[in-house]
């Protein structure tokens, strides 16, 4: 794998330092909590609309989505299929309702409908869920320069988490919403640039149909699983369902990204800029998915590595297990010579029995990975070791630094740590702001504007120490994307269903909500753990849909006896879903 050239460290460099510095002058002097925390509310919508993106769109985005699309193909793009349906609702109900009440965070409308321990709680979640979330979104890119550079985690955890707390601290929210749009602006031509570039390294005699065909005939096209099976993560309805809850979760309740369109001018800004990120967010994951099939499709006319990690590659070959590893790697290199001679026998002759041998050797070459994964997992445990055997995260950047020209390797790379900085700089302001709002104004009392923004700064800085420092003993799980995401779905559910508490059910009153809040989230972290020891059969995705479910029904059974006749109507209902949901879990 090749290092970096002067050329690539110019423009990484340049494109990195133009961001910050222009986000920082442009929102220099923030001195009261308005301008500090939302931005002076004066962001137009497509500023709010490409917040919101960046917010989401982290470098994990830009590692991980990728090399699920090379191992498993576009169905991953199923998991935001919800995604629009979420941003009518938020634009209808949160965002109105948190205008008119010039609310600074989401979890102050909690305690003027409910009491203040319920706006505690459900502060308190979101700083536990998007801490940690902060600390992946540091820890993704360390993982590409670390592979990059040769430098250790640790160091460059600490560097780009120092970096984005410089200007979050300085600029508030204003700074980060400025510097995000210009980062998306980055990101867009970035990805575009890779896919032409993928595109015409492939082949002469292929062309763009015949490498889309070759992507179909590998199973990595299908896009949509219309089957209610909950062996399979990513399907038409765990995006519609359980994708369409994460994501009035992640977008009405989660302070980093409400905090992005309360920025807004107006309601009609803040709505046109949700809207915006709804139209723009599918179509812009499916192309990212697709530069991934095409990466693929790339690595069937070009070698690719048995494990993309070289970490990995390089631990296993400097240990007893070097010969079986070489064996696998060999074996590897003439199934590439087989399916070469299939695709092009596929592609010139499109008959069916190419494209079932085109399959068999396929899954005899995903065997032939998943050996060297034990390999390499047993050459860690012998050596004491942790290593990731999974190379999902590492595919795309293997493919940038090994085929891209000089001078590309550096904007794409930029591409990537704008996406972290971006990223992570909205959870900082965030979780510095519901600290200030939620926790440290409401029991401390009033305060001082230059305080309050004082007090803020101070909290942003320690939690981007915070996220440095659970970045530093972050390790990888399955792929980082997931990671986050299942995170996000064993906190989101919860809070989620105690807004909806709050938006339609007027008669629960606090004590019965806050109970609820913390028996289902016990129960939720439950779930997951027994779903993790295959004791049941319970995607991630879905705990957003029972965690929001589970709050609901408790706290209408709490205060069974003060609901309407409506009320109970709904609660028997739900309680039929529930329960017929539970049976197919179990």
């Amino acid at each position: 794998m090749q290092t970096l050239n002067w050329i690539d460290w110019v423009v990484l460099s340049l494109t990195l330092f133009a961001i910050v510095a222009y986000g920082t002058w442009q929102t220099r002097g923030s001195k009261n909590v308005k301008d500090y925390l939302k931005g002076g509310s004066a962001s137009h919508w497509w500023t709010i609309g490409l917040s919101v993106m960046a917010t989401q769109a982290s470098a994990i985005t830009f590692l991980s989505t990728p090399g699920q699309a090379f191992n498993e193909g576009m169905g991953f793009v199923q998991f935001y299929f919800g995604l629009p349906i979420a941003m009518i609702v938020i634009c209808m109900v949160f965002i109105p309702l948190y205008h008119r009440l010039k609310v600074y965070t989401a979890y102050e409308f909690l305690e003027n409908r409910f009491d203040l321990k319920t706006r505690t709680l459900t502060a308190i979640l979101f700083l536990i869920q998007r801490g940690l979330a902060a600390g992946i979104t540091i820890f993704a890119p360390a993982i590409v320069l670390s592979v990059v550079l040769g430098w250790d985690l640790l160091t460059l955890n600490i560097i780009i988490g120092v970096i984005v707390i410089i200007y979050t601290v300085s600029g508030g929210t204003r700074a980060v919403n400025v510097t995000q749009k210009h980062q998306m602006v980055v990101i867009f031509i970035g990805m575009l640039v890779a896919f032409f570039l993928i595109v015409s390294d492939l082949p002469e005699d292929i062309t763009f149909r015949e490498a889309v065909d070759i992507a179909g005939a590998s199973g990595k096209m299908e896009a949509l699983d219309f089957s209610f099976n909950l062996n399979n993560r990513y399907t038409f309805w765990s995006g519609i369902i359980g994708g369409t809850f994460l994501m009035l979760s992640y977008f009405g309740t989660d302070q980093s990204q409400v905090q992005r369109y309360l920025s807004g001018k107006s309601v009609k800004e803040m709505q046109l800029g949700l809207i915006f990120n709804g139209l723009l967010k599918v179509p812009m994951q499916f192309f990212i998915l697709f530069i991934g099939v095409m990466v693929f499709v790339f690595y069937q006319f070009n070698e690719a590595p048995i494990n993309f990690n070289p970490t990995a590659t390089e631990l296993v070959l400097n240990s007893e297990y070097s010969e079986d590893y070489q064996t696998l790697q060999n074996q590897q290199k003439h199934i590439f010579k087989e399916k070469k001679e299939l695709i092009y026998s596929f592609v010139n002759q499109d008959n069916q029995q190419a494209k079932e041998q085109l399959i068999e050797i396929n899954e005899k070459s995903n065997k032939l990975k998943q050996q060297a994964k034990y390999l390499i997992e047993q050459a860690g445990e012998k050596q004491q070791i942790k290593v990731e055997s999974n190379d999902e995260d590492y595919v795309f950047i293997h493919f940038i630094l090994n085929n891209l020209p000089r001078g590309l390797i550096g904007l794409l790379l930029a591409v990537i740590l704008s996406a972290a900085m971006s990223s992570t700089a909205s959870e900082l302001n965030a979780l510095g702001s519901t600290t200030t709002i939620d926790l440290y104004k409401r029991n401390v009392g009033e305060k001082t504007e230059e305080q309050m923004v004082s007090a803020s700064k101070w909290f942003t800085l320690l939690w981007g120490i915070i996220a440095i420092g659970v970045a530093c003993v972050g390790e990888l799980a399955e792929n980082l994307i997931q990671l986050v995401n299942i995170i996000g779905s064993i906190f989101y559910g919860n809070v989620l269903g105690i807004f909806l508490v709050a938006f339609f059910f007027k008669s629960v009153k606090g004590n019965a909500v806050f109970i609820s809040g913390i028996i289902t989230q016990i129960i939720i972290i439950g779930l997951y753990f027994l779903n993790l020891y295959e004791f049941i059969n319970l995607p991630f995705l879905w705990l957003n849909f029972v965690g929001c479910m589970v709050v609901i029904i408790l706290s209408l059974i709490i205060d069974f006896n003060k609901t309407t006749h409506i009320d109970k109507g709904i609660l028997v209902a739900l309680i039929g879903i529930l329960s017929y949901f539970g049976s197919l879990i179990v």
